[in-house]
């Protein structure tokens, strides 16, 4: 299992960090993810999922990935 942490911005409250969380949890293998206002750590498996794929999501759910 494989952990990263992401900064995010644009986001400013809880709806922020609940859009972004169930982006994250729905990427297929990740098991566990921990969402705050400009930041994600997410644990996931190599096998199914990349890095890339988190990072994705979370633009998909209107958000950008700094750094």
């Amino acid at each position: 299992m494989a952990e990263t942490t992401i900064k995010i911005e644009g986001m400013s409250c809880q709806h922020c960090v609940m859009r972004v969380k169930k982006a994250i949890d729905a990427v297929a293998g990740v098991p566990k993810s921990d969402v705050a206002v400009g930041s994600a750590t997410v644990q996931f498996d190599e096998s199914k999922a990349k890095k890339e794929d988190i990072i994705a999501a979370v633009e998909k759910a209107g958000y950008k990935v700094s750094g």
